[in-house]
């Protein structure tokens, strides 16, 4: 998986792309975490090129989204591939997290 970080302000938009599993998820989390810590609470992920998420995946977003809660920001994602929809769908997280059709949407909601 490749992920890049585009940092504006108080916002970060973290662009995945490939699989986010449990060989890549201790450490997507952990960048992310870095851009909360480092002053942006506000978290938009483009998951437009994310072609596979295990449960290790579900895990980044939720851990994510309670600290940003707990920063005073917001996290949203978009541009969920079909695959990627499912998986939020079937575990429930499409109700959990706000899920966007794309990036300006995503911005407007954090």
């Amino acid at each position: 998986m490749t992920m890049s970080i585009e940092s504006q302000g108080d916002l970060a938009v973290v662009v995945l792309t490939g699989r986010l599993d449990s060989t890549n998820a201790a450490d997507t989390e952990a960048k992310i975490l870095e851009q909360i810590e480092a002053g942006r609470p506000r978290i938009v992920v483009d998951a437009a090129g994310l072609d596979y998420l295990s449960s290790a995946g579900l895990r980044v977003f939720l851990v994510v989204a309670k600290r940003v809660k707990a920063n005073g920001g917001a996290l949203a994602l978009h541009s969920l591939t079909d695959h990627v929809r499912e998986v939020f769908e079937i575990s429930g997280f499409v109700n959990v997290l706000t899920v966007c059709a794309d990036r300006d949407e995503a911005v407007s909601r954090v």
